[in-house]
């Protein structure tokens, strides 16, 4: 038996952050029904298309259910009320209020069904003087200092590879929560209200920045600390035939192996004495080789080096192939590997018959 088999979830959210969670759920054994307006979520739209949806919604929705319902027709939302009544977790991720002038919010559900763990996910809360600002990943990591941390040249800024906020900030905490909240209804009886801020959840990720400024006034610059590359010891030196080596023997031993592989010369061994100049002398080392000559180098040794993948590369690399076992399947019988997620497999079901997303309003008949 899965751990969350038999628990209802019903799904109002859209695009990544809340889908991204109640995958996650639906992953652990929960049932999801996907609350969705009559023309279907905007995702279904993107592109590239698989079959009939994006891939990005197969990706996000394989294993949920479709209920396709107008929630500013009081006739489709009393069709609600019996689920409502019976749901375990509701996730939702409209702005404040949204939810309440639907006669949705907590305080109505609440009434008719007092266990259930409501979450609601936005990108700066329910209070607050930006409650109401309209925002995406970049301006959550923007707004609490994440990105000034390392974002490149000025001149040439780097946007980061992950949605930071979404997943790390919105999706994981609502997962945890949600978990919380059902694990204290089990000793209470009643459920929660979960207020997850996208943008307030990013701070533990500068966890060390704030120690430096809070504890000692030494707030970081953008690149310029231990791990946002103001070392020699963390950074990403590119090789002689275009590819990167991500070094990072931050340790003293590790250091001192990295300094004999690429043989450092032992005056600017000791990079606390001008770390530009080590990571200068460093880089045009590097520089000197290709990657799989670095590659051969590195192997074997303690020295925390590694050369950048490629996301293709990660794909095929055998330390994280069988990740991705799991199939989604579309509607014209093809396959894909499903989104890997980080769910143990003793907490899902055994991997063999290949899921897909709901096509749009499949299950209004098992719901009427």
């Amino acid at each position: 038996m899965q751990p969350l088999e038999g628990i209802l979830v019903l799904d109002f959210s859209t695009l990544l952050p809340g889908p991204m969670a109640t995958l996650l759920l639906a992953e652990a054994g929960a049932e999801v029904v996907k609350i969705e307006r009559p023309a279907g979520e905007e995702m279904r739209s993107y592109r590239p298309r698989w079959g009939r949806e994006s891939v990005n919604f197969a990706l996000l929705n394989r294993g949920k259910k479709s209920l396709a319902l107008d929630l500013k027709n009081p006739e489709h939302r009393r069709r609600l009320e019996p689920l409502l009544a019976r749901a375990d977790v509701i996730v939702e991720q409209f702005r404040p209020g949204v939810m309440a002038r639907l006669g949705l919010g907590y305080c109505d559900v609440e009434k008719i069904n007092p266990r259930v763990i409501y979450c609601s996910i936005t990108g700066y809360g329910q209070d607050g003087p930006k409650r109401d600002v309209a925002g995406h990943d970049l301006n959550y990591i923007g707004d609490t200092g994440l990105l000034a941390l390392s974002m490149g040249d000025p001149e040439r800024p780097v946007v980061p590879p992950a949605l930071i906020a979404d997943i790390a900030g919105g999706a994981y905490p609502t997962v945890i929560n949600v978990l919380l909240g059902l694990q204290q209804r089990v000793r209470t009886g009643r459920g929660c209200f979960l207020d997850i801020s996208m943008a307030a959840n990013l701070f533990p990720f500068t966890y060390w920045a704030l120690g430096n400024g809070l504890s000692a006034g030494m707030w970081p610059g953008n690149g310029t600390e231990l791990v946002t590359g103001g070392s020699p010891r963390y950074r990403l030196y590119p090789t002689a035939d275009g590819k990167v080596v991500a070094a990072a023997p931050i340790e003293q031993k590790f250091w001192d192996e990295f300094c004999d592989i690429i043989s450092l010369d032992p005056s600017l061994r000791d990079d606390a004495r001008d770390p530009d100049v080590t990571a200068r002398a460093v880089a045009a080392t590097i520089r000197g080789k290709t990657a799989e000559e670095w590659r051969g180098r590195f192997a074997g040794r303690d020295c925390c080096c590694s050369i950048v993948a490629t996301l293709k590369e990660a794909v095929a690399d055998p330390q994280f192939r069988d990740r991705f076992g799991r199939m989604l399947v579309n509607e014209k019988g093809a396959l894909m590997p499903a989104l890997p997620v980080p769910i143990e497999d003793g907490f899902r079901a055994p991997a063999g018959r290949a899921q897909s997303a709901p096509a749009l309003g499949a299950h209004n008949a098992e719901f009427s």
